[in-house]
């Protein structure tokens, strides 16, 4: 069956990208909320502990966030700079945000009571952010998922008995109309972000699960129907080639030495990155990143034409802790001031000197200058282009000397031809990554 998919390069002449959007924003949030925020020890720990359904029912027994204010989310958000938010609406453990009218394993059966996917969604859409629904494909709590390298129960003694009365084609049936509410239900969706994909990782001669078991065609071919101008990212082990590219690829984790493309085309990509080593929320956990590495993550994607998501694992009682605050108001603040350098930029052509990263806007080149090096950054390409050059958060004029008889003898500067040598303060700005906007002649 053919799927309709994300063509590569730029729209045909005279055709609108319904998807332009997504390189203009930038920033996204993502969010992992669910019943393992009780735990509060990885997303993964029913897979990691090998709990039973048994021994996890504790969590949706005491599942109340009597704290949850999704405006108050939703805010943060936009006061850090994201322009759309996904969330996940069903994580691996199978639990439903919202009111699910095919399982009874969602937060209106927990003593919450209340549908909690309807009020994050206005709230996010009332602050002016694209909304994106996160969907696991696999579910460890449904009677018709097989057992398989990833589940709780994958050393169960009995594990491949157990698998004997499990129906993949039921649950593939599943899956389907639990995505046909949240495209009908919530009103325009703006991202569909599956996960994930395994069809070679057999453990134990129990199979992994690939395009075949999520009836991937089918459900993309209903995502289609339903959102028309709806991106959908590439973890459905669909086919790839030169002329079927998906909407979007998505490094986690990681960010790509270059950007990423398929048979040798461009692609839309998105890193998806946490703040801390875990998605959900992980009371113990000590590996947060430094206001730095938060900048630079997205900096580095941007520079390479690409979007960053950025997560956040709110607490059992529906609150953000104090350290995802901290680390959302590190965008906010430098966000506030260099937003101009990351809103509908992208990759500059011109060689980058060490220790900084480009990007570009129009006429509009911004220096982010990552190492603050003592006094001078040397510039090639652009010596006969330069119009004017300023610090970004200040506007402060930032002066240059050229290969044109502007040696200064004072300290020794000799510029070679063809570059041109910026003059810094000593003292890096008090910015966490300092940008310097270079505006180009016409």
């Amino acid at each position: 069956m053919a799927i309709a998919m994300h063509q590569s390069g730029n729209p045909a002449s005279g055709e609108v990208d319904k998807h332009a959007w997504f390189s203009r924003d930038r920033l996204g949030l993502f969010i992992h909320w669910g019943l393992y925020a009780l735990g509060a020890r990885h997303e993964w720990l029913k897979n990691r502990e090998e709990l039973d359904d048994e021994r996890y029912q504790r969590y949706f027994d005491n599942f109340d966030p009597d704290l949850y204010e999704p405006k108050e989310w939703a805010r943060r958000a936009r006061l850090a700079g994201m322009k759309y938010v996904v969330v996940t609406t069903k994580h691996h453990e199978g639990f439903c945000l919202w009111d699910s009218k095919v399982t009874d394993y969602k937060a209106t059966n927990t003593p919450c009571g209340k549908d909690l996917l309807t009020p994050l969604v206005e709230a996010f859409r009332a602050e002016g952010l694209k909304i994106g629904f996160y969907y696991s494909l696999i579910d460890w709590h449904h009677p018709d998922f097989p057992i398989d390298v990833h589940h709780p129960l994958r050393n169960h003694p009995d594990a491949k008995a157990l698998n004997a009365g499990r129906n993949m084609a039921n649950y593939a049936a599943y899956m389907r109309e639990q995505v046909r509410e949240l495209l009908t239900d919530f009103g325009r969706i703006d991202i569909m972000w599956f996960d994930f994909s395994y069809p070679r990782r057999e453990y134990r001669g129990l199979s992994g699960k690939g395009r075949a078991d999520w009836e991937s065609e089918r459900l993309v071919e209903l995502v289609r129907e339903l959102q028309p101008g709806i991106i959908v990212n590439n973890r459905l082990d669909l086919p790839l080639d030169a002329n079927t590219l998906p909407d979007m690829v998505t490094p986690e984790q990681y960010t790509p030495r270059v950007a990423p493309t398929i048979a040798g085309q461009p692609v839309r990509w998105e890193a998806c990155h946490t703040f801390s080593g875990s998605w959900g929320y992980h009371r113990d956990e000590d590996t947060w990143k430094s206001p730095e590495q938060i900048i630079k993550l997205l900096i580095d994607s941007v520079a390479m034409g690409g979007n960053l998501l950025m997560n956040v694992g709110p607490t059992g009682r529906g609150t953000l802790d104090a350290r995802a605050i901290g680390a959302l108001e590190v965008y906010q603040n430098w966000m506030a001031l260099n937003g101009r350098s990351i809103y509908e930029a992208g990759p500059s052509d011109y060689p980058v000197p060490s220790g900084c990263r480009y990007t570009q806007r129009g006429n509009r080149l911004y220096l982010h200058v990552c190492d603050w090096p003592y006094r001078h950054i040397h510039i090639e390409g652009i010596s006969d282009k330069i119009a004017y050059a300023q610090l970004l958060h200040d506007a402060s004029e930032v002066r240059w000397l050229s290969h044109i008889k502007e040696v200064d003898s004072n300290v020794g500067v000799t510029v070679p031809e063809g570059m041109i040598t910026l003059e810094l303060p000593v003292r890096r700005p008090n910015v966490t990554v300092p940008v310097i906007e270079i505006i180009l002649k016409p």
